[in-house]
């Protein structure tokens, strides 16, 4: 029987069927489909996005492997030809597994799979094994197929072959940040910061995405069968933050019910700035130019110049003329915007009392800002003040204040020899740089290094202020490499030592942030930071076991830094810890452990000495989910190395 004739005797399960029945599977157009099918997933996770991109690509290079099978339908084959049929059956079912791993990163819910990434990593390589299985057993023979593809199919194999599993930077950054938001006792100023830093790199930060992300967690909720009670809860805890942070409330996280008040507060993370107006913060429906070359919305401008107002707005300058041009260009973007984003503009409003209220606020603003820069001490501080609190209320009040020019005042007021001015400036500097632009506006100033000198001089309300400003400032890498360079990491690590318990959680988490860039990890290394760190593992009277532990699995990627955790002080300090700390401890100290480990497997003898493998054992039963993978990868590394006595 030739091969064709036998497919059509078949279905998927290799099991005859009636040659005139309905639904006769043809194996090698299903997995054309599915092929296709992987090629159309297009919206990946952030978190696995770059292996699932890898996977697609090595599976696209099989397209032309079952293009020439099916175009060779027609051919019989040898007497041998069920062993091809069952390779392409054995193939179906691999490819099937990757299919349901990239739909699953294409569709499931993107705070699940960053708080399994390491999981869902491991089913990547399970998917790579079983591929690589399938096509280490060929029958290129009785396929029939050209040289050209045969070389092209072994060249799938080899990359499959070289796959290797890796922690990416930012899979470490997402950890640390998970761990600081789900803490129950962190009271840390810059929480926001690191909640918005989350919703961006999870890419849920604006409507659209979080009705998205509350319908993905409905589904894992619904279809739940091996998830921990903890785990759940710990998704749908941070899916009711990142709505906090969007200004949508109500009673359940897993309701979807947005006002228009909502919209309205969280305008500033549903669409680009340019799209708002300066004076209102609301989305423009008729945008005009006037004198100076900014837009604002026609009826906000006219409300302006109507209160006997001869200037503009955000720049401060005088209008040579009182013109307005309509926008057309901004109008025809904001309209294509609302457009890609079923976003419905909204009517004129008419409430008049507001739009006062709006331009009274822009109005107080431009005089506190102009009070920064009197002469007179009563006045600048009455000015600082109140810009401190108005930057703490709402993240539209940064904006204005930095439209209105506050910034380089501000950072001109840190070095103001009045402390107290000091402490109110660079709080405000803080509250400023939790938007994105300010971080940039504040940098471009000359703020970093005014602030590094209130976190080495200032008062201890300031010092702590200044840690938390270095840690909102250094989310952009390129601040990260600012901060390092004007030495803002010594005072960093003087503060982790001898601060008050806030200043050194927030010094301790800038440390990890900056610590993410490689040059910085050696700075943090010559300034002590390893004896402070170490000495935080044993400390009574202060819970901050996680973030050190957090901060040395950085510093073990590093040759120094690896060889100060590697004495034996500390591998047994480690051993304790995963025998009597929290489940969080434990999994943390498992995994510099593993890092060390990989390293360095002679430090396994000294774990083992302290009884490590017990309690390894131990955290396989009952650990966190990633600590149960942590403790299962130490305890096959020992196996391997065969260590254990």
């Amino acid at each position: 029987m030739g091969f064709w004739a036998l497919m059509e005797g078949r279905d998927g399960r290799g099991t005859t069927t009636g040659t005139g029945e309905k639904g006769r599977m043809n194996v090698v157009s299903e997995l054309l489909q599915v092929m296709e099918k992987v090629g159309s997933f297009m919206n990946f996770r952030r978190t696995q996005r770059k292996e699932c991109l890898n996977l697609v690509r090595r599976l696209k290079l099989l397209v032309p492997f079952l293009e020439e099978i099916r175009e060779l339908s027609s051919s019989n084959y040898s007497d041998d030809s069920d062993k091809a049929f069952n390779f392409l059956l054995k193939f179906k079912k691999a490819l099937l597994s990757a299919k349901k791993l990239l739909s699953h990163c294409n569709y499931g819910s993107k705070i699940y799979l960053a708080l399994e990434n390491e999981a869902i990593m491991s089913r990547f390589h399970v998917v790579y094994d079983k591929l690589k299985r399938v096509l280490d057993d060929v029958p290129y023979e009785d396929l029939g197929v050209s040289d050209d593809v045969k070389e092209q199919v072994e060249l799938m194999r080899m990359q499959l072959q070289r796959a290797k599993s890796r922690t990416e930077t930012q899979d470490i950054e997402l950890a640390m940040d998970m761990m600081i938001v789900f803490s129950k006792n962190d009271d840390r100023k810059a929480d926001d910061v690191i909640i918005e830093r989350l919703a961006k790199k999870l890419e849920i930060h604006t409507i659209p995405d979080l009705r998205s992300e509350t319908m993905a967690v409905k589904k894992l909720l619904k279809d739940n069968r091996s998830q921990s009670a903890e785990s759940i809860q710990q998704i749908v805890d941070l899916l009711g933050k990142f709505k906090q942070i969007a200004g949508i409330e109500g009673t359940c996280v897993l309701d979807f019910t947005v006002s228009s008040r909502c919209l309205g507060r969280c305008q500033s993370l549903l669409m680009p700035n340019e799209f708002l107006c300066p004076i209102t913060l609301e989305i423009m429906t008729d945008p005009v130019i006037v004198a100076t070359g900014q837009t604002y919305e026609r009826e906000s401008i006219k409300k302006w110049l109507n209160s006997n107002h001869r200037t503009c707005p955000k720049t401060g300058q005088t209008l040579r003329h009182l013109t307005m041009v309509s926008n057309f260009a901004l109008r025809s973007l904001i309209q294509q915007w609302c457009e890609r984003n079923n976003f419905d503009l909204p009517r004129k409003n008419s409430n008049e009392d507001f739009e006062s209220s709006s331009i009274a606020l822009v109005e107080e603003i431009a005089v506190l800002v102009q009070n920064l820069s009197s002469p007179q001490l009563d006045v600048q501080s009455d000015a600082v003040v109140k810009i401190r609190m108005l930057s703490k209320e709402n993240p539209d009040n940064r904006i204005l204040i930095s439209n209105c020019g506050g910034i380089p005042p501000l950072v001109r007021l840190l070095s103001y020899p009045d402390l107290k001015i000091q402490e109110h400036s660079v709080t405000a500097i803080l509250n400023l740089s939790l938007d994105e632009a300010n971080k940039r506006h504040i940098a471009r100033e000359g703020g970093i290094p005014t602030v590094i000198d209130i976190l080495k001089y200032g008062t201890n309300e300031a010092r702590e202020n200044s840690a938390a400003a270095l840690l909102s400032l250094s989310m952009l890498d390129e601040n990260k490499v600012m901060v390092g360079c004007l030495d803002g990491i010594p005072p960093l690590v003087d503060l982790l030592q001898t601060g008050t318990t806030r200043g050194r959680k927030d010094a301790a988490t800038a440390l990890f942030n900056l610590t993410l860039n490689q040059a910085n990890k050696t700075r943090a290394i010559k300034a002590g930071i390893m004896p402070a760190l170490l000495n935080l593992l044993t400390e009574r009277g202060i819970s901050m076991v996680d973030e050190a532990l957090s901060i040395l699995f950085l510093l073990a990627s590093h040759p120094e830094g690896r060889n100060e955790i590697g004495q034996l002080s500390v591998i047994q300090t480690l051993v304790e810890i995963i025998r009597e700390g929290t489940c969080k401890n434990k999994e943390c100290a498992t995994a510099v452990l593993l890092e060390l480990c990989l390293k360095n497997t002679s430090l396994m003898l000294g774990a083992l000495q302290y009884g490590v493998y017990e309690h390894l054992v131990e955290l396989t039963r009952c650990g966190t989910n990633r600590g149960q993978r942590k403790a299962t990868s130490l305890l096959q590394l020992m196996i391997k190395c065969e260590q254990i006595p």
